[in-house]
């Protein structure tokens, strides 16, 4: 059984509750801790010269939030937006952000004895510091993803500097 981060928070000491969303072909699922809402898509105003991980922002119920690219940052093929495409608004530390996915399906529980180490593959394909395992649900594999890791010190201090800014244009206005 893969080892999970000291800091996973389970719902008891054998379960993970995660929201299972979709890119591309590939299902993923982070821990529902992380995750403050899921909210349809939106009109995102673009950052001029902002990296492209970031789709630009947007103004939920009065906070700026910062969009995020998952696809990119994955490097992972995308399907088109449509009606099915949300924003996974989630916490990391002190930074609220959204990520753009092509789907959330459900919310599950997952046995911790249904995750297993990411093989190589899958490792190198999307990242090692980002992928926690593979969980086996329901004849399904799920790419557990470390939500808080799958952007560096680095890009978090971007995005973080983007929302304050974008908060102080808003409050001038």
């Amino acid at each position: 059984m893969a080892e999970l981060p000291k800091d996973a928070k389970t719902i008891s000491n054998d379960e993970l509750q995660l929201v299972v969303f979709s890119i591309g072909a590939e299902e993923f699922g982070v821990e529902i801790i992380n995750v403050q809402e899921i909210i349809r898509m939106t009109s995102v105003t673009r950052i001029p010269q902002a990296p492209d991980y970031i789709k630009g922002i947007i103004n939920l119920r009065g906070r700026i939030i910062v969009v995020i690219n998952l696809n990119v940052v994955l490097g992972m093929q995308t399907k088109e937006q449509d009606e099915n495409t949300r924003i996974v608004v989630a916490g990391i530390g002190d930074t609220v952000m959204g990520f753009v996915v092509d789907s959330v399906s459900e919310v599950i529980r997952l046995p911790e004895k249904n995750v297993e180490p990411a093989p190589a593959v899958i490792a190198d394909k999307i990242g090692t510091e980002y992928v926690m395992g593979v969980g086996k649900f329901d004849n399904r594999l799920l790419i557990l993803l470390n939500i808080a890791k799958v952007l560096g010190a680095k890009e978090i201090h971007s995005v973080q500097s983007i929302s304050d800014e974008a908060a102080g244009e808003v409050e001038t206005m």
